[in-house]
C-alpha cells in the first residue's frame, strides 16, 4: 500500500468514526424528543385536544428550514426530514387518543 492510499484510508476511517458518533447523537436526541412528544400526545388526549397543530407545524418547518440553511443543510432535506418526523409523532398522538 502506498503511503498515499494508507493516508487516505486513515483519513476515512477519522471520517467514519465521526459519523459512527454522530449516528449515536441523532438516535439518543430523537430518543428523547419523542419522549416528549409522546407527553404531548397524553396531554392533548387527556385534555381531548387534537393530534395536530398545523400552525406550529408550520411555524417549526420554517425554523428548521432556516436552521437548515445556518447549518449548510440543504433545506429541502430538512424539511423532508421533519414533516417525516411531524407525521409519526401525530401517529402516536392518535394512538393516545384511542
Amino acid at each position: 500500500m502506498t503511503d498515499t492510499v494508507q493516508r487516505a484510508s486513515e483519513i476515512l476511517k477519522e471520517h467514519r468514526d465521526s459519523i459512527d458518533r454522530l449516528d449515536a447523537i441523532l438516535v439518543y436526541t430523537l430518543g428523547e424528543r419523542f419522549k416528549h412528544t409522546q407527553a404531548v400526545g397524553k396531554l392533548k388526549a387527556i385534555h381531548d385536544l387534537p393530534p395536530s397543530d398545523p400552525s406550529r407545524e408550520a411555524d417549526q418547518i420554517t425554523r428548521l428550514e432556516d436552521l437548515a440553511k445556518q447549518a449548510d443543510l440543504d433545506p429541502v432535506f430538512a424539511k423532508k426530514f421533519l414533516n417525516f418526523i411531524i407525521n409519526e409523532v401525530i401517529q402516536h398522538h392518535k394512538q393516545h387518543q384511542s
